[in-house]
């Protein structure tokens, strides 16, 4: 009940301060598909269907992507918003289509040189769909410029960097996990931010002591219901578990429907995506952060080898395994709830409401949820996450408050109204 009165709260403070007029009065009310929507869709097939970058990785190329188009559409319809990184200065009347596909492509291109064939026929698909002449030409010297200062600004971030985990055999202390047994992603700990000034900025206390009674209510819950043969588990918190699991994220096309159903403007749709990208991507900076710093073990870990924490109230069961496949790095805090959180209140920031419903297919349950508003969904990715025995409820419940925080800092100083 604690946790749901936070969830309210979290949703309340949101809605104090609305970063957008009501979409249905914005201006430049696109004819024909929405370019924004379109690239976004390119660049999921460039980041995810052929890379098969991994959820923090492709946080990273998304927020490039949609930072340079935000920045491209912002600059050819007036510079109504404060910029991202920069606002090049162009003739009325240039082509936001043109600027979409120029910054997206150069960026996309930058990001993935292997895939440039297919990179460029999807942008002379786009470019043939455009008349050609001086709006055209405008928008696309405007798109490579804002691409140009996204790839010029995160070079030297840290992206791919050598780094590695922590790896101990000491109680509490995180070491690779079946069945994989690998470790990834640890440069993404120290991954430079877009907008954060320190991604320790939001440090917590850290998971409850091995000893005490939190750990033991935590140990014991997901043990009891994220099993793999768990008989405490419902059919349906199964689906969900892999629902909100799936590695094509179902938060992708949760915002392209948004921006469709809510019939978003092409610079509306490109400020609603590098706002939800940006955010998004920073809030799992400082989750890394938090997961380097802690360096703690996961559920499969901690009930395995629960004889070895010094808690009378856990047992150990060294057969059991979770429901998911653990993913290949420390469990605190969560990275699914630190970003869906930034996606969460972001959204309620836009649109300036949380009741807006929307829904997603994920392939890997076969099935399609749908939530009746941004705070509903965020109360299930943390009951998810558990469900399907990779984390553990606190880190769960410290990632809403790290992904708040982090989208809350950045939408203060960033996307602003000019006037």
């Amino acid at each position: 009940m604690a946790y749901r009165r936070l969830l309210a709260l979290t949703a309340a403070l949101a809605l104090t301060t609305t970063l957008t007029p009501s979409p249905a009065h914005a201006g430049d009310a696109s004819r024909g598909p929405n370019a924004v929507v379109t690239w976004n869709l390119n660049a999921q097939n460039e980041i995810y269907e052929v890379a098969r970058q991994s959820p923090a990785t492709a946080a990273r190329s998304f927020a490039m992507v949609q930072g340079a188009v935000y920045d491209a559409v912002n600059a050819v319809t007036g510079v109504r918003y404060e910029p991202y990184l920069t606002a090049p200065k162009t003739r009325h009347g240039a082509s936001a289509d043109a600027a979409v596909a120029a910054a997206a492509s150069g960026v996309l291109l930058s990001l993935f040189p292997g895939q440039a064939a297919t990179v460029q026929a999807q942008y002379d698909t786009a470019l043939a769909a455009i008349p050609d002449g001086r709006a055209k030409n405008d928008g696309i010297a405007v798109g490579r410029k804002t691409a140009a200062a996204m790839i010029a600004a995160r070079a030297g971030d840290g992206a791919f960097d050598p780094d590695s985990w922590n790896i101990s055999t000491e109680p509490g202390q995180w070491r690779p996990t079946p069945p994989t047994n690998t470790q990834d992603g640890a440069w993404f700990a120290d991954l430079r931010p877009f907008v954060l000034p320190d991604p320790a900025m939001f440090r917590t206390a850290g998971p409850p002591a091995l000893t005490s009674a939190a750990y033991a209510r935590d140990l014991n819950e997901v043990k009891a219901i994220g099993g793999v043969d768990s008989t405490v588990r419902t059919p349906d918190q199964t689906a969900a578990a892999k629902w909100w699991h799936d590695r094509r994220l179902t938060e992708w096309a949760m915002k392209r429907q948004l921006a469709e159903t809510r019939h978003l403007s092409t610079l509306q749709t490109a400020r609603m995506f590098a706002m939800a990208d940006i955010a998004n991507a920073d809030a799992l900076i400082a989750c890394y952060d938090e997961k380097k710093y802690w360096n703690f073990w996961r559920p499969v870990t901690a009930v395995q080898q629960a004889d070895l924490d010094g808690n009378p109230a856990t047992v150990a069961d060294p057969a059991w395994m979770p429901l998911l496949v653990t993913p290949a790095f420390p469990e605190y805090t969560s990275g699914h709830t630190c970003s869906f959180s930034a996606l969460t209140l972001t959204w309620q920031r836009f649109f300036g409401r949380d009741d807006i419903p929307m829904s997603a297919y994920s392939a890997d349950s076969g099935t399609t949820r749908s939530f009746s508003g941004f705070s509903s969904a965020l109360s299930e990715v943390v009951e998810a996450r558990i469900w399907g025995g990779v984390h553990f409820r606190t880190a769960d419940e410290r990632g809403v408050k790290i992904g708040t925080a982090a989208a809350r800092y950045v939408l203060a100083g960033e996307f602003r109204p000019r006037h």
